[in-house]
């Protein structure tokens, strides 16, 4: 066998080559990593998962990359963030791809001194200047010191960070009033180290955080990744969640640049239940569609209306035998004849409407908007033929319409209409204009009911002008008043003296208080109209 087999036996393996073996086969202890954490060994493949790529904090060289699977862990962390070099949220190994993190793309930047350094400076320049006024030796030195770490200071320009970002949402279709975690994975793809780092979520306006800061900050190296998280109350609605806030300071603190971030959205759908109420009592109506509103004239219905001579013809179920018993004369029932009714109920969405008793609970428009769905979805189930409209910054029109279809469709509407915002509208409304519009696409006999909180006198002639055009209409105004101070009772008798005048012109009012149900209130009113 010659002298390069590999297939030799260890006797023929000569002494140099048996020392250089046990050579190799030293190896040299463990050094200690600058940052104090330790070297971990990928049992997997044998790889070190030190040679990620890293900073060293000491000189800023950065090494070479490892092969792929290779992970290493600090286990620093900074307020609620975790970071976490190379691995998953969830403790798997995987770079961005992997972990499902798309870079983000940057909106702004605006880079700023932040006078961190301004006291210093104040004290070193003093120091010498006393220094040199009363000669003292220590005094100057000291303050060469102090001009060094300035210089230090101001040498570095706050980094650009090159980020990468994954969030995960607990749920994406709550109910009203559910929890929903969000969850924020944000990685350092860049080639530079980020001494200080701070991220800050932005929020939908509308979801209130109630655990967890929605927030980080910490140092990243390149590769390393922080995690945090925060949970949000879900509300009526769609709400996108697709930027950062990010700020990165230089090592010494004296220069940072504040970042708008935007991100791979991601998104949460709460619809509102369908569930109903007590019906707003209808008046009656002619209208061409079998349905449960009485009107004037007489028919085939269900409620008696009068009697008149048998004729030939009618129907035997119809001939009054109590009559004919009595003495001998055929008469006729007639019954009065019962249509469908058409109503649409109309939201005030102006920015006026956005009231609120007190500081907890939910505004106006939000009560109106909870009333309107309840009133539709009992006026659809008793046979009526029902549409939404709303005087509000864009358009919101759902003509009337009945069926599972129609209410699949006004669900939609009333919990993710942009028009319908928790929070009031940027935009101008534009009554007269709007109301004109309305008046078009209203059918002649439609009724109206008008959801609004009376806020000021503008509502008061919205709900006017539709009464004088012929359409009967039925205010639902949601009480948003206190009686806490002068001012607000002034207030609330402002609004009192509204609805006052609304049913001195023939206009049905449903005053519903915030410590009453809608059931209670539609309920109360009724007495009040039938009595």
């Amino acid at each position: 066998m010659s002298e390069d087999d590999p297939g030799r036996s260890g006797p023929e393996r000569s002494e140099s080559e048996r020392s250089e073996s046990e050579r190799s086969d030293t190896r040299d202890p463990e050094p200690e990593r600058p940052d104090g954490g330790r070297t971990v060994i990928d049992e997997a493949d044998g790889t070190d998962a030190a040679d990620e790529p890293s900073v060293d904090p000491g000189d800023g060289d950065r090494t070479e990359p490892a092969s792929a699977g290779a992970t290493e862990r600090d286990g620093e962390t900074a307020e609620a963030g975790k970071v976490d070099d190379g691995d998953t949220a969830d403790g798997s190994a995987g770079g961005a791809d992997a972990g499902g993190s798309a870079a983000v793309t940057v909106r702004s930047s605006r880079l700023r001194s932040t006078n961190h350094w301004v006291g210093f400076a104040t004290l070193v320049f003093g120091s010498a200047g006393l220094g040199a006024l009363v000669r003292s030796r220590a005094l100057m030195l000291a303050a060469v010191v102090g001009v060094g770490y300035l210089a230090y200071a101001n040498t570095t320009e706050a980094p650009e960070p090159d980020l990468a970002v994954e969030r995960r949402l607990s749920a994406d279709d709550p109910e009203p009033g559910d929890t929903v975690e969000v969850t924020v994975v944000v990685e350092n793809v860049g080639e530079a180290a980020l001494p200080d780092l701070r991220v800050v979520e932005q929020v939908p306006e509308a979801l209130a955080v109630t655990a967890g800061p929605a927030r980080a900050a910490t140092a990243l190296r390149p590769g390393a990744r922080m995690t945090f998280s925060y949970t949000v109350l879900a509300r009526r609605g769609a709400y996108r969640f697709e930027g950062l806030t990010v700020i990165a300071r230089n090592a010494s603190g004296s220069r940072e640049r504040e970042l708008d971030a935007e991100t791979e959205p991601a998104a949460i759908t709460c619809l509102a239940p369908v569930d109903a109420t007590e019906a707003v009592p209808l008046r009656g109506l002619t209208s061409p569609y079998t349905g449960r509103v009485s009107t004037d004239s007489s028919g085939e219905g269900t409620e008696f209306a009068s009697l008149r001579e048998y004729q030939h013809g009618d129907a035997l179920s119809r001939i009054d035998w109590n009559t004919f018993a009595r003495d001998g004369t055929l008469t006729t029932m007639e019954f009065r004849e019962e249509r469908m009714a058409t109503v649409v109920v109309v939201l005030d969405l102006r920015e006026a409407a956005y009231l609120q008793a007190g500081d907890d609970g939910p505004h106006a428009v939000d009560r109106g908007i909870d009333a309107a769905r309840r009133v539709f979805n009992s006026l659809l189930g008793t046979g009526d033929r029902v549409g939404i409209a709303a005087f509000a910054a864009e358009t919101v029109w759902l003509s009337p319409g009945a069926g599972p279809t129609h209410r699949a469709r006004a669900r939609e509407l009333l919990s993710t209409h942009p028009a319908l915002s928790p929070t009031p509208p940027d935009g101008r409304v534009y009554v007269r204009l709007q109301l004109r519009r309305l008046a078009q696409r209203l059918d002649d006999d439609a009724q109206v009911v008008f959801v609004s909180p009376m806020p000021d006198d503008t509502s008061a002639v919205i709900a006017r002008s539709l009464q004088v055009r012929g359409h009967a209409v039925t205010v639902l105004s949601p009480d948003p008043t206190m009686r806490d101070t002068p001012g607000r009772r002034l207030a609330a008798v402002e609004r009192s003296n509204r609805l006052n005048d609304l049913r001195g012109n023939d206009v049905r009012v449903v005053d519903w208080d915030g410590d009453e149900r809608l059931a209670e209130a539609l309920e109360r009113a009724g007495r009040r109209w039938s009595g």
